[in-house]
């Protein structure tokens, strides 16, 4: 057990010093649930390592991704300058992060984050040398008009209208007031403008929530809305998680984002199935605290492997191959 927690000590320092730059100088709380302690215990322990005041709050886990946590973590976070989400569901799109963002916090965010991610994959990747590439392909989506997955082997074809929308890089580096990450995670995403999505996109990879696809699900999209989702028994799963908030902004579609981590692989955790270099995924629901105007009780990515994907006419992904000199 002592070699096994030394190794993770080392990706929590990793995480800690190149992915939030925690100092002396830092108020840090790390809030985790009874399920993600060990993971949430190895964080605590590096912050205090690293001189931060450091505080933890444990809290039932919520009920699914983007649920709000209680009052009392929103209250933690907007005091602190570095925070670790190290629940078993994401906070990530929740007032409680928005408002911390916006006091200046730092944002880690580690949904399904196991105590293996922390030891080999995709916490192997050179986060700094990433955010550079994150970062040209967040101004490629900038400028963009347009998007389209193809993958001619599943039948996904699908359009989005990007005009107007601003990229984003989350490359797993938060060290300026305000920034969010989320890492292992390395993408670069978008809102798409609501309303005009239009296609099918056959989802072969994982869906959070769900876990890693045994039959591939088929989600028709008409004008922005999810009409249908087809496929076994994670189909269905995927209708009820959408469902099952009772609210009809969770079938709008909110994100596109592709991944870039070079280093990870598909293992049924969100953070690294979604980063996968060569990968893309669509998002339904919320996109209100990335430049969207959908403000929904969940956000469920699904992740698609093995397709192509054109930014306007360049092609930026071919069969799930990443072509990174087409960004010069």
């Amino acid at each position: 057990m002592e070699m096994r927690e030394n190794l993770m000590m080392r990706g929590a320092m990793k995480l800690a010093t190149d992915c939030a730059g925690v100092t002396s100088e830092d108020v840090a709380v790390i809030v985790c649930d009874y399920e993600s302690f060990t993971v949430a215990n190895q964080m605590t322990r590096a912050c205090l390592a690293l001189g931060a005041c450091t505080n933890m709050v444990v809290i039932q886990p919520t009920k699914g991704h983007g649920a709000e946590p209680p009052a009392l973590v929103g209250g933690a976070l907007v005091k602190a300058t570095v925070a670790f989400l190290v629940t078993t569901k994401s906070m990530s799109h929740t007032q409680a992060v928005k408002d911390a963002k916006a006091a200046g916090c730092r944002i880690i965010t580690m949904p399904e984050f196991w105590p293996e991610m922390m030891i080999s994959g995709a916490i192997e990747a050179d986060f700094l040398q990433r955010q550079i590439v994150a970062n040209k392909v967040k101004d490629l989506l900038t400028q963009a008009s347009s998007a389209r997955i193809v993958c001619e082997k599943t039948g996904t074809d699908i359009s989005f209208d990007l005009k107007g929308r601003n990229g984003r890089a989350v490359d797993g580096v938060a060290r300026t007031a305000g920034a969010f990450a989320a890492p292992p995670n390395i993408e670069s995403s978008i809102a798409p403008m609501e309303g005009k999505t239009e296609g099918v996109l056959v989802v072969n990879a994982s869906i959070a929530g769900v876990g890693l696809i045994r039959e591939p699900v088929t989600v028709k999209v008409e004008k922005g809305v999810i009409t249908s989702i087809t496929g076994g028994t994670q189909a269905q799963e995927l209708q009820t998680l959408l469902s099952s908030a009772g609210d009809p902004q969770c079938f709008l579609v909110g994100e596109l984002g592709i991944g870039l981590n070079p280093c990870a692989r598909l293992c049924g955790a969100l953070l690294e199935d979604e980063a996968g270099l060569g990968t893309v995924h669509m998002a339904a629901g919320n996109n209100a605290n990335f430049g969207g105007t959908v403000v929904a009780k969940k956000h469920i990515d699904m992740i698609v492997k093995d397709a192509s994907l054109y930014i306007d006419d360049l092609l930026l992904i071919r069969d799930g191959c990443f072509l990174e000199e087409a960004l010069g």
